[in-house]
């Protein structure tokens, strides 16, 4: 029985299905699938059974999953207490615009201020908590997320608006990955606008979509501080609607302060001064060549 064998198990029964866990994990499906049969074969027990489109517990499983959830925390914990005398190590986890737009110089700002090994991954709203709660995670930033023992502030206010080409389409909504997360913004906006399913074009970035937006192809919500500099530059416009602009706030979410690593916490107090509200506001302005460190995007299987 691995810790991996656990991780696969405890993230499969909490979000209902190996492609939810295998995302959430940064894996592929076959790799969930493979570490649970095992566990299934070493515990001789089932664990999970499909209903519908859902996997739920076992009388086994149920069990088995306050213990498990343990272990996977313990496991992460004890990688990081292994290395004396190495900067703290902090993994954060961000929806994909901020990650593609602020997680770069937000956390570089923070590296070279504090000495943090510090890297950054993607998730969706609903997988969140179970990345803190099992340690995968230290701190998450976006969307407002509740919980036992979790603790959410907001540390940005924001506006959505809409943008497009002047005499671009209407008809049809281009948005990032953040667009099929129910919880995000961007699907706020969407849902009351009352837009159809068959409206709405994915595109593997943010950028992409605006990019489609300025050529004509369609709408796009965006955040109004990051596509300040195309609206600048006129290569996009915004657009009115009933629901626009949209007020929003960027919220970091970690555990409560006795659970939480010091990493996490330097981190959340970071987030509120000046500094680091002047990068989360004006991203695309860098970062002095001489204090730039790469962020490390790293998967959250363990």
């Amino acid at each position: 029985m691995t810790l991996s064998q656990l991780g696969a198990f405890v993230f499969v029964a909490r979000l209902g299905s190996v492609k939810a866990a295998a995302r959430a994990l940064g894996v592929s499906e076959p790799a969930v699938s493979q570490s649970l049969a095992q566990l299934r074969r070493h515990l001789g027990d089932p664990l999970v059974t499909r209903s519908g489109d859902r996997m739920v517990l076992t009388e086994g499983g149920s069990r088995l999953l306050g213990i498990a959830s343990q272990i996977v925390a313990l496991g992460a914990e004890a990688v990081a207490a292994v290395q004396p005398g190495r900067p703290a190590r902090l993994h954060v986890v961000m929806d994909a615009g901020l990650a593609e737009y602020v997680a770069g110089p937000l956390l570089c700002l923070f590296s070279q201020r504090k000495q943090v090994d510090a890297t950054t991954g993607v998730a969706a709203t609903a997988e969140t908590p179970l990345l803190l709660s099992s340690r995968l995670a230290d701190l998450a930033l976006g969307a407002q997320l509740t919980g036992e023992g979790l603790v959410s502030r907001p540390v940005l206010r924001c506006r959505l608006i809409v943008v497009g080409s002047p005499r671009g389409r209407r008809d049809h909504w281009l948005v990032g990955p953040s667009g099929t997360d129910p919880a995000s913004d961007t699907s706020r906006l969407l849902r009351l606008l009352r837009v159809q399913e068959p409206q709405v074009r994915v595109f593997a970035n943010q950028t992409a979509a605006w990019k489609a937006a300025a050529e004509g192809a369609g709408l796009a919500p965006a955040t109004a501080h990051l596509v300040a500099s195309q609206l600048r530059r006129g290569e996009l416009v915004p657009i009115e609607t009933a629901a626009t602009p949209l007020a929003s706030y960027w919220y970091a979410t970690t555990l409560e302060p006795v659970a939480r690593s010091g990493a996490a916490g330097t981190f959340m107090d970071f987030l509120t001064t000046p500094a680091a509200t002047q990068v989360m506001r004006t991203p695309d302005e860098g970062v002095p060549r001489s204090r730039f460190r790469p962020t490390v995007h790293v998967s959250i299987w363990s």
